[in-house]
């Protein structure tokens, strides 16, 4: 892509997502999110009304009065976006591809994290990892974020969540915000490493899907090539029974995707590319 058109779409995208981040999601960020995490500030004597699972009993042992820990919240807060930007991403029917959304969803949480003054980090994943930005502030540093999402080429098709959360939970250290972004069809059993990340990190899974995914049309003979490993079938769409294996197929993805992060703890958000994702997030938001 040439830089004046790389250029052109990087605004586009900052004049939309900025907007929607500063009037829209910037609240509701602060207030599902801020204040989370808790770090250890001091010890001192225990006081009528405090929480007895505070005690510090190693030192209430020492001087043999009883004393508390005491905590403060974590003013600043770390999100990392972990992408995914394999090859059924560049799927869509409705006027936008789900890969264009993804990157519309990424840019605006990216911005409501900068309006909260946190870091933000961005993992792009297929079954490898393509691209590991580590967390930092800034307006110049969220638009690199945003270039990236635009133009950077895979190396594979391929899917591998379980990969990806792996390098999050090797080199994410500190508790983070972390957003999972995919439309979660991939062949991998993820929920071993999901566990791991979602007892340190707050995790959130958000699906992006396109209409056309959950069922086939009856029109006839049709090719159909699998976007990840490239694999081309004729399917006779006109048969009932091929329909239905192809929906179950499909279901079974979207429910492992439910349980498994619903199993871990981990928050999950459905949106369809023709549908509005502010409405979706907002929702999530509010209901945590």
């Amino acid at each position: 892509m040439e830089t004046k058109d790389l250029l052109k779409k990087v605004r586009k995208i900052e004049i939309k997502t900025r907007r929607l981040s500063d009037h829209i999601f910037s609240g509701e960020y602060h207030t599902s999110f801020k204040g989370r995490g808790m770090t250890f500030s001091e010890v001192r004597q225990y006081q009528y009304g405090d929480d007895i699972r505070a005690i510090d009993w190693n030192v209430t042992a020492r001087y043999n009065e009883a004393h508390v820990k005491v905590f403060e919240e974590e003013r600043e807060l770390t999100m990392m976006l972990m992408v995914d930007i394999s090859g059924s991403e560049s799927f869509g029917t409705k006027n936008q591809l789900k890969s264009e959304i993804v990157t519309e969803i990424a840019a605006t949480m990216a911005f409501s994290a900068t309006q909260n003054n946190d870091k933000i980090g961005l993992i792009l994943f297929s079954d490898q990892i393509e691209l590991y930005i580590p967390p930092k502030k800034g307006k110049s540093h969220v638009l690199r974020i945003i270039r990236e999402l635009i133009e950077f080429q895979p190396k594979s098709n391929k899917t591998d969540l379980s990969q990806a959360l792996k390098f999050l939970s090797g080199t994410q250290k500190k508790k983070a915000i972390v957003f999972v972004i995919s439309d979660f069809m991939v062949n991998d059993d993820y929920e071993k490493t999901l566990k791991i990340a979602s007892k340190k990190h707050d995790v959130t899974g958000i699906r992006v899907f396109d209409i056309r995914e959950e069922k086939i049309p009856n029109i006839g003979m049709v090719e159909m090539e699998d976007a990840e490993t490239g694999e081309i079938l004729v399917v006779d769409t006109s048969s009932k029974k091929a329909r239905m294996n192809y929906e179950k197929h499909y279901q079974e993805k979207v429910n492992y995707f439910k349980d498994i992060f619903s199993k871990c703890g981990s928050g999950t958000v459905n949106t369809r590319v023709d549908e509005s994702y502010v409405t979706k997030l907002l929702s999530y938001f509010k209901s945590r």
